[in-house]
């Protein structure tokens, strides 16, 4: 194993690993901030995209799929108990599709016409991109935040079926 370029690469991988578990492990983040962290790994890949006419008269103007979607996703993030997952975008269509992960704290249907009323604002405000049609989607189910301190006339949230 010693003289093993191969076992040694593995070896020096398995020891950042555990550096990176323990680090982890002591930091104790919520699922919440492990999920964020994912999530902005995964909207890291690098590529553009087609390029997608803006909505200017010369049709001249033109922004990056992938720079668009980032713009619509952080949209949809501002509103609260909303994760983006995804967003693409159908020029051709006028459609925009976002994949969420919600919260059940709220209506589903109220939570939709926030994130269509965001997301709209932001393709026509921000990036003056015609959408006519946001389809959404939800692909998970995310923890309601815990409030900081609870009121009077809240009851402590139980954990598990124990009261822990």
């Amino acid at each position: 194993m010693d003289g093993c370029a191969f076992c040694r690469q593995a070896v020096e991988g398995l020891i950042a690993l555990d550096s990176t578990t323990r680090t982890l492990w002591a930091e104790r983040p919520s699922a919440r901030t492990v999920a964020d962290g994912v999530m902005r790994a995964v909207r890291a890949e690098v590529r553009l995209g087609r390029m997608l006419p803006l909505d200017d008269p010369t049709r001249e103007l033109r922004i990056a799929e992938t720079a668009a979607a980032r713009v619509l996703r952080r949209a949809a993030d501002r509103v609260p108990g909303v994760r983006a997952a995804s967003c693409r975008l159908t020029p051709d269509e006028g459609s925009t599709k976002v994949t969420l992960a919600v919260t059940l704290d709220h209506p589903l249907p109220d939570r939709a016409t926030e994130v269509r009323r965001a997301v709209a604002h932001a393709a026509g405000h921000e990036l003056g991109l015609a959408v006519s049609t946001i389809d959404l989607r939800i692909v998970s189910v995310l923890e309601p935040l815990e409030p900081l301190e609870p009121t009077a006339s809240e009851e402590p949230t139980l954990r598990d079926g124990c009261g822990r």
